[in-house]
This record gives structure tokens, C-alpha cells and sequence, in this order.
């Protein structure tokens, strides 16, 4: 228990230093590429300070990977350049389990890192994009305008001239209705429609039926308008970004893209991404603990080198399996998770012939 506390003794802080000194840079930067616009529209210096303030879950989430990695390599590192893990391997204690706490501290970090971003990082990035548009007069409406919708794996389609997202309120709807095998069921004609509690509720509406080749007019289906429940937010002017949103939230778009026919894969592979991503921190240390001894000179500078080297790395591949989900190469699963299994394959190797 000793030796387990004097190495959490030692990586704790370097990981919180570097954790505050990564996210800071990372602020700083953000708050250089928008200076000007912020000088220029005359922002207060307060408002300023709330929106980089919000932007610092976000930069933390980014911060952590790396954070972890150059505490990790710079203790274990300078444990080999001080020959203190001579000892503790002359004791009998190996290299994989005197850093076996390392790991399970990583994997349960890489849960954590999962719910920071879902539950903290996601809203507060939201708050910060809103306000910071506010600001600068970069105001995005929702309304939106000449507007084709599929549901239901393209069995029911909604042809709008205008949504007004304040009122929630659909303008010359057309709804056109079709069977299983995809022929002619029927069509509803309305002057406009209003999202009411779980369904839209339609204004002026008539139904024409398809019967016997000819055209009726018909009293509205409850079967049908039973169905009318597209969510309003399908309406807006926006294309909703995977990574931009919770977890609850993109599985719903995604279930959407889904019913309605569309493409989905790349959706996919970002939703799977968002509990992939967090392992890294898992796989950051693993690869620390097999690359560190290697040297005994410029402890400092390699840890650093080895930091980018394995991030880099692993971004690159990530997103070159990323790119082969979206263009359906491989499955959306693999494109995410991938990479996180060939790092912890090259991270036990790295390890199997590490210096102990």
C-alpha cells in the first residue's frame, strides 16, 4: 500500500498541473481566435470571461488524454532515471503490477471522462457556441422553409412551405401517406398544423384516398392523424451535429435518419465514438507504461515527445476508420471502436518487451 501511494503521490499532481496548463492553453487560444470579433462588436470584458468560462469543460475534456499521458511517462520515467524502480523490482514487485493501480485508474477515469462530457461538456459547450453567437451577431433562426420530411422508412411524407419553430406551427402541409409495399394510400391537404403535447394537430385538413383508381375525398383517419407524431425539432433549419449533443439525444436523431430512410452511417460511427473516446485515457496509459525507462536522459523532453507522438498517433487513425465508416468501408462500430483495440493490442506488446 505505501509504494501504491508513493506513486499516486507522485503522478496526482503532475496530472492536475498539466491537466490546468493543456486546458489553459487550449482557452487561451480559443479566446485569441475570437479577440478581435469580440473587440470589434464591443463586447464587455464580463461577458467575455462567461464564455471562455464555459468553454472550460470543454477544453478540459481535451486536456485530459494528454494530461494523464505526460504524468504517467514523466513519473515512471524519472523513477528508471533515479533507479528507484531497480529497487522495486529487486523487492520482487514487477513492472505490471506496480502500475496495475495505474491502470485501473485510467479505465475507471475513461468511464468518468464519458459522463463529464455527456452530462457537463455537452451543455455547457451548447451555452457557450449560443452566447458567443449572441454576441457577435451570428444568430442561427430555426424557422425554416420549403420543407420535404420522411418518416416511418419513408411511408409517411411531409411537405411543408413554412415552419415557424417559436409557434411550433407548419404552413401548406401536404402529407402524403403510403402502404408497406410503398403504393398510394392516401394524401391529407392543410392549411396549417400545430405541434400539440405529442402529435400535430391539423387546421383545415382534407384527406384524398386512393379507391379504385379514382380520387375521394374522405373524413380524416384517426388511424392516420395517430401517426402524425414527427417531433417538431425534425423541422427545424438545422442538420443536428452527433458530437455536439448528449448521448439520449443523438441516439434519437440517429433513430430518425433511421425511419426515414437516410444516411446514417457516419451519425453511427460518431454516436459509437462517444463512448469509445474515453478509453483513450485507458490506452494512454498502457502505452506509457511500456515506453517509459527507454531513456535516462531528458526525461522531461521525451515524456513530451512521447505525449504528442502517441496522441497524434492515435487521432490519425482514428480518423482515417472514421472516414471508412462514412464512406460504408467498414461498420460504424469498427470506425469508432477500432482503433481503441489495435492501441491495446500495440500497448501490451509494448509492454510484454518493456524494461523491468
Amino acid at each position: 500500500m505505501k509504494i501504491i501511494e508513493y506513486l499516486f503521490r507522485k503522478v496526482i499532481p503532475l496530472f492536475v498541473g498539466a491537466l490546468i496548463f493543456f486546458a489553459m492553453v487550449l482557452v487561451l487560444v480559443d479566446l485569441m481566435m475570437n479577440l478581435w470579433n469580440f473587440i470589434s462588436n464591443g463586447v464587455p470584458g464580463l461577458k467575455v470571461m462567461r464564455i471562455m468560462g464555459l468553454y472550460v469543460p470543454k477544453c478540459l475534456w481535451y486536456a485530459t488524454p494528454i494530461a494523464i499521458l505526460f504524468a504517467v511517462s514523466y513519473t515512471l520515467s524519472d523513477l528508471y532515471a533515479s533507479n528507484e524502480l531497480i529497487a522495486i523490482f529487486a523487492s520482487g514487485i514487477s513492472l505490471t503490477r506496480f502500475t496495475f493501480p495505474l491502470l485501473i485508474f485510467a479505465f475507471v477515469m475513461s468511464f468518468a471522462l464519458f459522463f463529464f462530457d455527456d452530462k457537463v461538456v455537452v451543455p455547457t459547450y451548447a451555452k457557450k457556441t449560443a452566447e458567443q453567437e449572441e454576441v457577435l451577431n451570428k444568430n442561427k433562426t430555426l424557422n425554416n422553409d420549403k420543407i420535404v420530411i420522411l418518416s416511418e422508412n419513408g411511408n409517411i411524407c411531409y411537405k411543408a412551405e413554412f415552419y415557424d419553430d417559436e409557434a411550433k406551427r407548419l404552413t401548406s402541409l401536404y402529407i402524403i401517406i403510403r402502404n408497406e409495399d410503398k403504393t398510394l394510400n392516401s394524401v391529407i391537404r392543410a392549411d396549417s398544423a400545430v405541434w400539440r403535447d405529442d402529435r400535430w394537430v391539423l387546421s383545415g385538413a382534407i384527406q384524398y384516398t386512393h379507391v379504385e383508381d379514382t380520387i375521394k375525398a374522405v373524413s380524416l383517419s384517426s388511424d392516420v392523424l395517430d401517426r402524425l407524431v414527427e417531433p417538431p425539432e425534425t423541422f427545424q433549419n438545422n442538420v443536428i451535429s452527433v458530437e455536439t449533443v448528449n448521448s439520449a439525444t443523438a441516439k434519437v436523431y440517429i433513430e430518425h435518419l433511421q425511419k426515414a430512410g437516410l444516411p446514417f452511417a457516419e451519425p453511427m460511427s460518431l454516436y459509437y465514438k462517444k463512448f469509445s473516446f474515453p478509453f483513450i485515457l485507458f490506452i494512454v496509459v498502457f502505452l506509457s507504461v511500456g515506453l517509459s525507462g527507454k531513456t535516462r536522459k531528458n526525461v522531461m523532453l521525451m515524456s513530451l515527445a512521447s505525449c504528442i507522438s502517441a496522441a497524434v498517433l492515435f487521432y490519425v487513425t482514428q480518423m482515417i476508420t472514421m472516414l471508412l465508416a462514412k464512406f460504408g468501408a467498414i461498420s460504424p462500430f469498427m470506425g469508432a471502436w477500432f482503433p481503441v483495440f489495435m492501441f491495446v493490442v500495440i500497448a501490451a506488446v509494448v509492454l510484454r518487451y518493456a524494461r523491468t
